[in-house]
């Protein structure tokens, strides 16, 4: 057990992911009901060993709520067009209210071509262009699964954004730009001042000490140090990273982008890892497809 200061909290992703889970069962009852059980689809290219744990978890959590989830694994040599033309016939079939293509993909493919041939209406990550440009515009749609997980972590902590400086330290299409323009928009968690920075920012010291709330999304194993973070600030660290480690079975242990022993020791709040963002990603896409399901019959909201 980590000794904890009395003004600092540990920001248990697990706990609220649990929460929200045992939330869903009264909207999945409510589908049930009217003969409907919510479903993903999921496209796996090759074996890739980090996309083939995500999948298995993903199908365990979705048995475990008693909904259909089914993978569909091409060899890493599968061509374009065979992946369009599954996710054409995956768009037609009433079974499944969501799709998913596990990124990232092998290098001879398109990704941007394969994420944009997902209907809309079936797109369980919330990465499709159509739903990315409803999500800046603030409209309703399927929102990023690791973004509006951290929404959530913040909201359930009860941690203020409004008119906060936050720093995102990382720009990709599936954290850093999305996590942007949520935490700018005039609702809760939001309103706030919002800066990106990436690996071609000067003087990033001096930006990640002004923010009141740092997200780190680099995959870079404990990149980010105390040195980095002002006292009393607000840390989400979503970086996953396997660092070799001999002194357990494995040969390995997980850490983040940030550098917890030492951080922890200079903030009032912090995601760990494992067990902070990473849980919310699953219950994410979980909430996505329930809701397109929702949609799909039309039930309100």
């Amino acid at each position: 057990m980590l000794a904890m200061r009395s003004d600092f909290q540990l920001l248990d992703g697990k706990l609220v992911a649990r929460k929200l889970r045992d939330a869903f069962a009264s909207r999945i009852d409510r589908l049930r009901e009217l003969g409907i059980v919510p479903g993903l689809a999921v496209i796996l290219v090759g074996d890739d060993p980090a996309s083939r744990v995500y999948v298995r978890n993903k199908e365990r959590a979705f048995q475990k709520l008693g909904l259909v989830s089914d993978v569909y694994h091409l060899d890493s040599n599968a061509s374009q067009e065979r992946i369009l033309e599954l996710i054409e016939e995956l768009n037609e079939n009433q079974k499944y209210h969501g799709i998913l293509v596990q990124l990232p993909l092998p290098s001879h493919l398109n990704e941007f071509e394969i994420i944009e041939r997902i209907s809309p209406d079936k797109d369980a990550d919330g990465i499709h262009p159509c739903n990315i440009g409803l999500m800046a515009t603030g409209q309703d749609c399927p929102l990023p699964c690791t973004p509006h997980g951290i929404l959530k972590i913040l909201e359930h902590y009860e941690l203020e954004v409004e008119g906060r400086h936050v720093v995102i330290v990382g720009r990709s299409n599936i954290v850093g730009k999305p996590l942007a323009l949520l935490l700018m928009q005039k609702r809760s968690p939001g309103n706030a001042t919002v800066t990106i920075c990436h690996s071609k920012t000067k003087n990033l010291k001096e930006i990640t000490l002004s923010a009141d709330i740092l997200v780190v999304a680099i995959g870079r194993p404990e990149y980010i140090d105390e040195s980095y973070v002002k006292n009393g600030a607000v840390v989400i660290d979503v970086g996953t990273n396997r660092v070799e480690d001999s002194s357990v079975q494995s040969g390995y242990r997980l850490v983040g982008d940030v550098k917890f022993p030492s951080v922890k020791e200079k903030v009032r709040a912090i995601t760990p890892v494992p067990g902070g963002v990473g849980p919310m990603t699953i219950t994410m896409l979980i909430y996505n497809t329930i809701y397109l399901a929702e949609k799909t019959a039309a039930l309100p909201k």
